[in-house]
C-alpha cells in the first residue's frame, strides 16, 4: 500500500463514522417526533 491508499482508507472510515452518526441522529429525531405527536393526541 502506498500513501494514497492509506489516505483513502482513512477518509472512507471517517465518512462511514460520520454517516452512521447522522443516520442514528435522524432516527432518534423521527422517534422523538412520533412520540411528541402521540402525546399531543
Amino acid at each position: 500500500m502506498d500513501g494514497f491508499d492509506i489516505v483513502m482508507v482513512i477518509a472512507i472510515i471517517l465518512f462511514a463514522r460520520l454517516g452512521i452518526r447522522l443516520v442514528s441522529k435522524y432516527v432518534q429525531m423521527k422517534k422523538e417526533g412520533k412520540n411528541k405527536h402521540k402525546k399531543n393526541d
